[in-house]
């Protein structure tokens, strides 16, 4: 009898090749009727057990990719599993697998859903852009859920990323009904104000419980806080809101709208303050409304009347509390003045020079501030930090320029502040500046106040051309960095 030398080595190759195939081709068959199940489950309304087959849809399709990297269903398992964690909202690690996603080479059901997922994934994200790529594929899907669900998440990723018009255009030719938030804020982005409030009216009479207003009220904020206000008036008489709730819209209305209209911004920090309970944006805007009376401030009498309104917002339990009671303090100082700081007291000048800068940086009252400086040439006139003062009320409340350079070049010629604006060297300049720098931070200390970190609390304030170890890099401190008085 002829030996068939091999073949049973052969045989058992091709038995265990054979073997494997069958089993991967198992592998890919029990994932697919998984995702399968999955989708059933979510059609029937079963969230849960969805949630649970897709997590099975996760382990197999990593099983088959671990044992069979290079299998031809190796994409497929990797897209499944993309598509599964997306399913999780699992987006961070859904994207990697979805984007290896090609509809031109292989079309069908698997790829338009992928890129679905890929498209949601990516606006969940924050990456309109890479998601309005993901959707234009599907704009002409030949399955209809497909197809209007890609045309409404398109509109979506134009309006997010600012092009208002033709997301218009997509969000009308395919109504949705979840589309009224973004129909809104294309049309507020696109200039058309009028119309957006008549959405807005719609929406409102729709008395949708579970429509994010204070969301929409925000974004519409960022793009008109015009129109963003006129909404804010239509959802005064919303029963849903709380005091809180209410009270907050009215503050952030007033941020928003202080840099377009002062006014508005004033009368809503009124009707924020008005609201009945101690609210966090009822007691935002009373610390504000102080803030502003504080402003206008023109002597230290003026102060008098607000130290009571900061002592009972200091005791209450917003976020306003600290703020109120920082404030408090240092208006208390600065109503000190004319006792810690009248001519004769030790250090009394680094003491008004330093309730001065209080009442620019801290309270922001710039005409009291500038009168505070102009004291300390009168009161001081040896002092060295005379000619500081002088420039820095100079600055805030300008007096004639020539007349003022004139003073200053006629009583302090030697001083190392004018000679370091003069562009010459001054050693004493720094010694001046260490000096106040110290005798603020022992005045701090010895309130028992912890200097913030980063802030620049009552420091010495260099001049240009010196380094710049604080915050502004002028002899007057922050007034003299250019900025100018501003409107209270």
């Amino acid at each position: 009898m002829r030996r068939r030398s091999g073949t049973p080595l052969v045989a058992l190759a091709l038995a265990a090749w054979l073997t494997a195939g069958c089993a991967y081709y198992n592998g890919m068959y029990n994932t697919n009727r998984l995702a399968k199940s999955a989708r059933k489950a979510e059609r029937d309304g079963r969230p849960f057990e969805a949630k649970t087959l897709w997590g099975q849809v996760v382990t197999r399709a990593e099983t088959l990719l671990v044992r069979h990297p290079r299998s031809k269903y190796a994409t497929e398992a990797n897209v499944l599993r993309g598509l599964a964690l997306a399913r999780l909202d699992q987006c961070p690690a859904a994207v990697g697998p979805l984007g290896r996603v090609n509809l031109e080479a292989k079309p069908g059901d698997l790829s338009e859903e992928s890129l679905l997922a890929l498209g949601r994934c990516q606006l969940d994200l924050g990456d309109p852009a890479l998601a309005a790529l993901a959707f234009e594929p599907l704009l002409e899907s030949k399955d209809t859920a497909r197809r209007r669900e890609a045309r409404f998440q398109h509109g979506r990723a134009l309006r997010m990323t600012g092009q208002y018009e033709e997301a218009l255009a997509v969000l009308r030719a395919t109504p949705d009904p979840r589309g009224g938030h973004d129909l809104l804020l294309a049309l507020a982005g696109a200039g058309r104000g009028a119309e957006a409030l008549k959405v807005a009216d719609s929406l409102i009479a729709g008395n949708d419980t579970t429509f994010a207003w204070d969301s929409l009220i925000a974004t519409l904020g960022r793009q008109d806080p015009r129109v963003a206000s006129a909404l804010v008036d239509r959802l005064r008489n919303d029963a849903r809101a709380t005091p809180e709730a209410k009270s907050r819209r009215l503050y952030e209305d007033a941020v928003r709208l202080a840099s377009v209209d002062s006014a508005a911004s004033l009368a809503r920090l009124k009707d924020a303050a008005a609201v009945g309970g101690r609210t966090e944006g009822g007691e935002r805007a009373r610390l504000d409304l102080t803030r502003r009376s504080l402003a206008r401030a023109r002597t230290l009498t003026d102060l008098a009347p607000h130290a009571d309104s900061l002592a009972a917002l200091a005791q209450g339990a917003s976020g306003a509390a600290a703020e109120a009671a920082a404030l408090g303090m240092t208006l208390a100082q600065v109503r000190a003045l004319p006792d810690s700081a009248a001519p004769g007291v030790p250090q009394g000048d680094l003491r008004l020079f330093l309730g001065a800068e209080s009442a620019r940086d801290a309270l922001a009252a710039y005409a009291l501030a500038a009168t505070l400086f102009r004291q300390l040439a009168a009161d001081w006139p040896a002092s060295p930090y005379a000619p500081k003062a002088l420039l820095a009320a100079q600055l805030l409340d300008p007096e004639e320029p020539e007349a003022a350079q004139a003073r200053l070049d006629s009583l302090y010629p030697e001083s190392p502040y004018l000679a370091v604006l003069r562009g010459e060297e001054s050693p004493g300049y720094q010694a001046l500046e260490d000096s106040l720098q110290s005798y603020a931070i022992a005045q701090l200390q010895a309130a028992g106040r912890a200097q913030p970190a980063g802030q620049r609390g009552n420091q010495a304030q260099p001049l240009p051309g010196q380094p710049q170890r604080r915050r502004d890099n002028q002899p007057g401190g922050a007034a003299t960095s250019g900025r100018r008085r501003p409107e209270p």
